[in-house]
């Protein structure tokens, strides 16, 4: 590969991309989510082969003049979000997003009332209030920093559309943190397509409005913040996106220098100093949490795979201290996974423990909400797995279950297929060991990781 030509493999995928994008937007806006979701598969094979091409000719294409592959990267990655931005989500959660920032500029406490409730009547209107999910029987579930988010889009324009380009803003933050964080490791930046062109934020983040970009634009700042050695900034950083969503805490181990405590004492002070403006309505600032958590059946265990899969398996009930084994096991192994995590050599940032953590969170949860399995993506250009490829370009399997708890067979299409590619990965090696940091990755050969 030559010149300063863009080469016409990735021209043609570009291509590709935008009508998938494009098509997937005509399914939003005639509320066909079949349409997007089999828009979202035929990407998800577009963007595999895209990767396994752009890892064979990586170094050639960071050698282009102009970096006119990157541009192309980028763009195509935008105009795919522009092209989804007005169409209306398949998730209903932005709806709420921008109820709860009306209610907050009626200088009402959004974790105090339901949005049936009628103290918030005035509120109402034919456009937000009808589509806002469980308006009748939960709290908010959204976290203080996310609250101020949503706060200061509706200040601004009080819609679905400028609630879903905040969203994409944050993905562009995301992005820059990306690129600094590829190059510092001495990998080429076109690595940024295994985000950028990835169809699950795609539909997730500009498609539905997820605040999940948020809390992952946030993190990537954090995780460059970190690298940079501003540890106290970092911290705030990382407590900023943890109030957003709360799964970035997972990754503090791969963040936290071993006795330096300035990290995790700015994190909590930002925790505590976002939930202090709410606390009027005691322990109700966990809005719907603890519904959530009944909602998707983890307490009683039927909301975990593994359990699920297991029982399937065997001719009577599991005992009642099942789940709690379960969640038991998840914990332990968290712990484990943090304390080897602390334990990696140097002193650098490992974004491979942070995709390591975050992965081994999410398949312990086993969600059946497709936008969880965004969380890992980012990772992926430093750290490359196919197992996670495979599990987040089928996810969009769940959009036939928006809400309620997928079925078992869904949830093996999922997790077996990506626990054998996985120990595939693992067995002929293809992946550097997770210890490593990343000023030491800096020196090794681009594919290592």
């Amino acid at each position: 590969m030559t010149g300063a030509r863009v080469p016409p493999f990735l021209i043609v995928a570009s291509a590709m991309l935008l009508g998938l994008a494009g098509l997937g937007g005509w399914g939003l806006f005639g509320r066909d989510h079949d349409i997007v979701m089999w828009s979202a598969f035929a990407a998800g094979a577009l963007y595999a082969v895209a990767v396994w091409w752009l890892l064979r000719h990586e170094t050639a294409l960071a050698a282009l003049r102009g970096r006119r592959a990157l541009l192309l990267i980028l763009g195509t990655a935008f105009v795919a979000r522009a092209l989804l931005l007005g169409a209306p989500p398949v998730s209903t959660d932005v709806y709420r997003y921008v109820w709860d920032g009306r209610v907050q500029a009626a200088a009402i406490n959004p974790y105090r009332f339901r949005p049936a409730d009628p103290a918030l009547a005035s509120l109402r209107d034919a456009e937000i209030y009808p589509f806002i999910n469980r308006a009748d029987t939960a709290l908010t579930i959204y976290p203080p920093a996310a609250q101020w988010i949503f706060r200061a889009v509706t200040a601004v324009r009080p819609t679905l559309t400028a609630m879903k380009f905040a969203m994409v803003l944050f993905e562009v933050l995301l992005v820059a943190c990306l690129l600094a964080l590829l190059r510092s490791r001495g990998l080429p930046d076109v690595r940024v397509l295994l985000y950028a062109w990835h169809p699950l934020p795609l539909f997730e983040f500009a498609g539905s409005g997820h605040v999940d970009a948020a809390a992952l634009g946030l993190m990537l700042l954090a995780c460059l913040l970190a690298e940079r050695r501003r540890a106290f900034g970092a911290g705030v950083v990382l407590g900023l996106a943890t109030l957003v969503k709360f799964f970035p805490l997972a990754i503090l181990p791969a963040l936290w220098r071993r006795w330096d405590w300035r990290m995790p004492a700015a994190a909590l002070v930002v925790i505590v100093v976002l939930y202090i403006p709410f606390l009027g309505v005691g322990a109700q600032v966990l809005g719907f949490l603890p519904g959530y958590v009944q909602q998707e059946g983890l307490a009683a265990g039927e909301g975990f795979f593994a359990l699920e899969a297991l029982q399937a398996m065997l001719p009577t009930p599991l005992p009642h201290w099942a789940p709690f084994a379960y969640a038991l096991g998840a914990v332990v192994m968290m712990g484990g996974l943090a304390a080897a995590a602390l334990r990696r050599p140097g002193a650098g940032v490992s974004l491979g423990w942070a995709a390591v953590l975050l992965a081994a969170f999410t398949v312990m949860v086993s969600p059946h909400l497709a936008w969880y399995f965004t969380w890992v993506i980012p990772l992926l250009a430093c750290r490359m797995s196919w197992a996670w490829i495979y599990i987040s370009i089928a996810a969009p399997l769940l959009y036939r279950q928006v809400w309620e708890p997928a079925p078992l067979v869904l949830h093996a299409v999922l997790y077996l297929p990506f626990a054998a590619i996985l120990l595939l990965e693992l067995t002929l090696g293809r992946r550097r060991p997770a210890t490593e940091s990343l000023h030491e990755r800096s020196t090794l050969p681009r594919h290592a990781d």
